[in-house]
């Protein structure tokens, strides 16, 4: 029941109660009002009787002192006091208009004929007393007749007093019992009101209101300063006070999910920051080597407790090889797979085999634990470079998935991004660097990896050497069978040097008919054993030009060997400096460079 309501009915019930209490206080007012009216009703007929009963007596004396006196004096105040004197009747009226019933009545009538009676022989006695008979007159007033006649009338009167005292003691009787049971009843109501009062106090105010209040202002203050633990207590009764406590748990509630989102909005920031650095280390990437430490660095950041691994494709060899892992992945434990081996390579979309909806395993996932995984493609321009691979946790909540999904796939793009631009930034750099002839590197790359070997060899104090090559009367092929001769011969010899050795990057076009193959660890022995296959293999050269053959093709050597020559800063000046002396001696010969060479190229 709610409070109003039972606020109303204690109010109600008080107003009742007083009312009823008030009532009955007039009623004990009236019954006392009755009882002093009791009182006052026989203090008046005291008095009328006393009165009444005086004049006799006083009347008597008047006449009686006549009798024997003679004085006249005494007739006059009898003949007053007798002309004063009202009917029967009319003093019958006033006491019964005081208030006496027909019984008094009968009493009093009776009391005042026989004064009457009286009268008339007070009356013949004077008569006689004034006409000198003194002797009658006092046997008329002091005889024994008229002293019975004064007893009886003093008995009637008491008789009339009596019956007024039995009356007026029942009256107030009956009004005492009255006034006493209404202030009873009036106490009682009075004691309800009161206990009612208490009750309304203790059980509404302390037990329904009170004490839920006071816990709920715990409860409101700890939630207004965001301590959202608090919890507000269980009021099940329907009242205003169990509408607070709802609202209070409804604001609780709220502030929770308000929480929950101002966290969630603040991971979400903190991971769109870690994604924003990431794709700005991305961008600084030199390398793969770069791009690999800064997705092993910040992918388990922005996917807190997701194991995985970053494959790229190798497009020589045309497979996905591990590049990273982080947080120690239990499945897709093979270093390397072809990339028909993962749906979401084979469908360039991310693959969950697991998971709401079910689908086909990838080959890949070697493990044989039942593990939530996701398979992200990297994708450049329609094609797949690369894949990511997560190993969802446990206990995650389909919305915190749901959510951290988002983010892998931006992950992925900006890594897929990342790598296109390192490999476009490769090609455009080996682009750069290689002849488009030959495919040999050319004269800027030759300058890098020359500095770099040359101070390799200086630090290490390692042998290496240099070999210049020039073929042998060029210009006669573009002369007698055009340019597109001449390019089938550089493109034949470039072939030649390009697999003289196993080393990568050491057979380079430095422009025209000029080569240059840069050899560390060789010694000058290996060095010249190594021109002189190179030297048979140009003569063993047959080139091919629109069906007709262009005849033998041969090339001049120069050698220079560090630290057989000088240092090794200087052995392109000193081999070329041999192969100037190999092309004026006759061409078609290796000519190994002297330290005079050497010394007149430094100075």
């Amino acid at each position: 029941m709610r409070l109003s309501t039972i606020t109303n009915w204690a109010y109600g019930a008080t107003v009742v109660l007083t009312l009823a209490s008030g009532t009955v206080m007039l009623m004990a007012s009236g019954a006392e009002q009755r009882e002093r009216a009791a009182v006052e009703q026989r203090a008046t007929f005291d008095q009328m009787t006393a009165t009444l009963e005086e004049d006799t007596f006083r009347q008597s004396e008047q006449a009686r002192s006549f009798a024997i006196t003679g004085d006249p004096t005494h007739v006059i105040a009898y003949r007053r006091e007798r002309a004063e004197e009202r009917s029967v009747e009319q003093r019958v009226a006033h006491v019964r208009d005081a208030g006496a019933n027909l019984g008094e009545l009968a009493a009093l009538k009776q009391a005042l004929h026989w004064a009457d009676a009286l009268s008339d022989e007070q009356e013949a006695a004077i008569q006689a007393a004034q006409k000198g008979d003194g002797e009658t007159a006092r046997r008329i007033l002091f005889g024994d007749e008229y002293g019975r006649e004064l007893d009886r009338i003093g008995a009637q009167i008491g008789k009339f007093q009596y019956m007024l005292d039995q009356r007026t003691e029942i009256a107030v009787r009956q009004a005492t019992d009255t006034a006493r049971q209404w202030r009873f009843m009036s106490e009682l109501m009075l004691g309800a009101t009161a206990l009612l009062f208490l009750c309304v106090l203790y059980f509404i105010l302390k037990q329904r209101i009170l004490r839920p209040v006071v816990r709920l202002s715990d409860v409101v203050t700890r939630l207004a300063a965001q301590d959202f633990a608090a919890i507000p207590p269980e009021l099940p009764q329907v009242d205003e006070i169990g509408d607070m406590a709802q609202a209070v748990r409804i604001f609780r509630e709220n502030g929770l999910e308000r929480q929950r989102l101002e966290q969630e909005r603040d991971a979400d920031r903190m991971t769109r920051d870690q994604l924003s650095r990431m794709t700005q280390r991305l961008q600084g990437c030199d390398s793969i080597g770069d791009l690999v430490d800064v997705v092993g660095r910040f992918a388990p950041e922005i996917a807190p407790g997701f194991a995985g691994r970053l494959y790229i494709q190798d497009m020589r060899r045309n497979a996905m090889v591990q590049a990273c892992a982080w947080l120690g992945p239990r499945q897709s434990q093979v270093h390397e797979f072809a990339p028909s081996a993962c749906w979401a390579l084979r469908r360039g979309q991310t693959h969950k085999p697991t998971g709401e909806l079910i689908d086909i395993p990838c080959e890949h996932l070697a493990g044989e634990e039942a593990i939530a995984t996701i398979c992200i493609p990297l994708t450049a321009q329609g094609e797949s470079i690369g894949l990511l691979y997560f190993e969802q946790p446990e206990g995650m909540t389909a919305d915190q998935i749901s959510r951290t999904e988002k983010y892998l796939e931006m992950l992925a793009e900006n890594i897929g991004l990342a790598l296109a631009n390192l490999r476009l930034r490769d090609v455009l750099r080996q682009m750069a660097m290689a002849d488009p002839l030959t495919g040999l590197a050319n004269r800027r790359r030759f300058d890098v990896v020359f500095k770099e070997q040359v101070a390799s060899a200086e630090n290490r104090n390692e042998p290496m050497a240099c070999l210049m090559v020039d073929i042998d009367h060029f210009k006669r092929f573009n002369d007698n069978h055009g340019h597109d001769a001449g390019d089938a011969v550089l493109r034949a010899v470039g072939a030649v040097l390009h697999d003289a050795l196993r080393e990568k990057d050491c057979a380079f076009r430095l422009g025209g008919e000029e080569f240059v193959l840069l050899m560390p660890g060789f010694t000058l022995d290996q060095a010249m054993e190594r021109a002189r296959t190179v030297q048979q293999r140009v003569q063993d050269l047959r080139v091919d030009h629109r069906g007709e053959e262009l005849g033998p093709i041969t090339a001049s050597f120069g050698l220079a060997a560090f630290p057989d020559h000088g240092r090794a800063e200087t052995l392109l000046r000193t081999a070329d400096a041999a192969l100037l002396r190999a092309k004026s001696q006759g061409r078609d010969r290796i000519v190994i460079a002297t330290v005079r060479d050497a010394a007149s190229h430094v100075a």
